[in-house]
């Protein structure tokens, strides 16, 4: 359906496709002009000289030819030690190091790998949890479990602890998606081995990439997209829609394990991108209709099928909630956004882009001056073609909706935008809208690619000079968002009360660990304590998406019910001051760690103001005794629940 060979007015279908249609180009193959050989006869053709013995240096020269497996693997090789550069601030110190602005998604993912070692170990339910936020617990399917991610991840995180299986994830997250993008591009899209490269690399380092490997591996693990994008376009044109389906069937449901968001947009943007084609040229409709509705409606029931239990769990199960919190249901980008570099690119600044994105972790746009205007100038170029023309719809449809419910321009405000008409139907409600840039930097991707593509094939042109210009071209846009090293920051250790295991004395399997301040959205370390032990004991609180006041169906917010003691320790914490507790909050606050079934409340040394802190928590339970690195007050007489 989307061949541009006949975009361009080419009767004849690609020659160099199989008869099953199983690629699908985006540019047609290089042509070559040659002598017209002659019908009837063949020219005579010069004896054979006699080969010349092989010295060694010319075999060595044919032993290491540029192949095209060997040419690929560097590629590959490039994209690994790209990633490992950028999370080298990481891997010097997996368990002590971590994103600097902001801590408290790696602990959260830390503790869903280690919720993944359960489900393989002891066979636990995947999809819902009472290891934290207890009783009440957690829906895992609508907190992105990553359980797609997290359970082949179980021998690392056995073997070398969550910390490392987080920056593993990073890492491979970089790479795989470069690499995914690189070998559909280079085999079944653009077959051109150079702007296949190019697109890659921007798929996998741009900056929106960047931004989400400080703490989302499950947004950056996007390196079964380029699979699922191909198989539909292959749809298009299939002669075996079943079997086409079946396979892209498999690769939706593992993708929902991995991250629902992300596919939700592929399935999105696919849908724009055709539907820009179809109507340049509508004819293209009567011969692609019956193989992909075919092949739709299989994968649909397919999918349907091996996920219905999982969504059901996710929509309609215990502690499912509809719709995001509104903290970040408006979060959209600036216009200057797509204008400055990344933050965490080479010609990134962090102050310069305050306000221009929701916060350092979702600088979904950042393409730099450089890059725009370059992308501006392929379409120009190249806007004869009907998938450029497609291309550049699709990127600016998503463009236009990552500004969110209000478009501003360098933060002061200027209209409505579209999202306010659509940030209440179904789905969309549960999606944050600036991460709609990410489409974009796939679309501006592509488009770099088919414009190296072209220019390598330009006629009438001295072929260095041209690519020459093309490299010139690349360097001056992606030079300024070149990836850096994340910075990172240095984080406590796991307290020695919980590595020795001295936890094990108190904790029964029905009881919680309650640490000081309670675990919350901005206090996560707890959640790195109990996933350092498998979550071998249960915490109330956490980091996660619940709906309010923990009423199943309401709408989400981050953390579960609202806690009186959490509030008054997390108060005490930043402030402090010590407040002067009377009979009713004792009773009040008491009443909450029975709720929570206490066992030990637990206070490390060095928390910050832990004297205040100490002197709170004796007035609530009485004096405390300190036990290797931390406070300690075994509370299990206080909160014991009748037999």
């Amino acid at each position: 359906m989307v061949t541009p060979a006949e975009t361009r007015g080419a009767s004849t279908p690609d020659a160099a496709a199989p008869t099953g249609h199983r690629s699908v180009t985006l540019d047609p193959p290089p042509v070559t002009v040659a002598e017209p050989e002659p019908a009837t006869t063949t020219p005579p053709q010069p004896p054979a000289e006699p080969e010349a013995p092989a010295t060694p240096g010319a075999r060595r020269v044919r032993r290491w030819r540029w192949t095209r497996r060997r040419i690929d693997l560097t590629v590959y090789g490039g994209f690994l030690l790209a990633a490992i550069w950028v999370t080298s601030g990481i891997w010097a110190d997996p368990a002590g190091r971590v994103a600097a602005l902001y801590s408290s998604d790696p602990a959260q993912v830390q503790f869903f790998l280690a919720h993944s070692v359960r489900v393989v170990l002891h066979g636990e339910f995947p999809f819902f949890t009472e290891q934290f936020n207890y009783p009440d617990g957690v829906n895992l399917m609508a907190n992105t479990a990553i359980l797609a991610l997290g359970i082949p991840m179980v021998p690392v995180t056995l073997l070398f602890g969550p910390a490392v299986s987080f920056v593993t994830l990073v890492t491979l997250g970089l790479a795989g998606t470069a690499a995914a993008w690189y070998r559909v591009l280079s085999r079944h899209v653009i077959r051109h081995r150079p702007a296949a490269a190019v697109a890659a690399w921007f798929c996998g380092f741009s900056p929106a990439m960047l931004s989400h490997a400080n703490w989302h591996p499950n947004i950056i693990s996007q390196f079964l997209l380029p699979f699922i994008v191909w198989r539909v376009l292959v749809l298009t044109r299939s002669t075996r829609p079943v079997r086409d389906g079946v396979l892209l069937a498999l690769l939706v449901t593992a993708q929902a394990f991995i991250n629902e968001e992300i596919l939700l947009f592929t399935a999105l943007a696919l849908g724009v991108f055709l539907i820009a084609v179809v109507v340049q040229q509508r004819e293209r409709w009567t011969t692609a209709w019956r193989p992909l509705g075919a092949g739709l409606a299989v994968c649909a029931a397919l999918a349907g099928a091996l996920l219905a239990y999982p969504l059901y769990v996710q929509f309609a199960g215990p502690m499912a909630y509809h719709g995001l919190s509104d903290a970040v249901r408006d979060y959209g980008n600036d216009i200057a956004a797509y204008f400055a570099p990344g933050s965490p690119t080479f010609g990134g600044n962090e102050r310069a882009n305050v306000n221009l994105a929701p916060n350092y972790s979702e600088e979904n746009a950042f393409f730099g001056w450089s890059l725009s205007l370059i992308a501006v100038g392929i379409v120009i170029w190249l806007r004869r073609d009907v998938i450029v023309r497609a291309l550049a719809a699709t990127g600016l449809f998503f463009a236009v909706l990552s500004l969110g419910e209000r478009i501003s321009w360098w933060d002061r405000e200027l209209v409505t935008g579209p999202w306010e008409f659509l940030v209440r139907l179904p789905l969309l409600d549960a999606v944050v809208p600036t991460r709609f840039g990410l489409i974009t930097s796939v679309t501006v991707a592509i488009l770099l690619a088919y414009a190296v593509r072209r220019a390598w094939a330009l006629r009438g042109v001295d072929r260095r000079t041209a690519r020459k210009l093309t490299a010139a071209g690349l360097i001056l846009a992606l030079l300024p968002i070149a990836p850096m090293p994340l910075r990172v920051t240095t984080r406590e250790p796991v307290p020695k009360f919980i590595t020795a295991d001295r936890w094990r004395q108190y904790v029964g399997p029905d009881q919680t660990l309650v640490s000081v301040p309670v675990p919350a959205m901005g206090n996560t370390d707890p959640m790195r304590w109990a996933a350092s032990t498998n979550l071998d004991f249960k915490i109330p609180g956490g980091y996660f998406l619940a709906p309010r006041n923990g009423v199943t169906g309401d709408p989400g917010r981050f953390g579960g019910r609202p806690s009186g003691i959490g509030e008054m320790l997390r108060e005490v914490s930043s402030t402090g001051r010590t407040p002067k507790l009377d009979d009713r909050q004792r009773r009040r606050y008491l009443d909450e760690l029975r709720h929570w079934n206490a066992a030990v409340v637990v206070l490390p040394l060095a928390e910050q103001n832990a004297e205040p802190l100490r002197r709170t928590v004796e007035q609530l339970v009485g004096p405390g005794r300190q036990e290797l690195d931390v406070w300690l007050w075994d509370v299990r007489k206080l909160t014991s629940r009748p037999a």
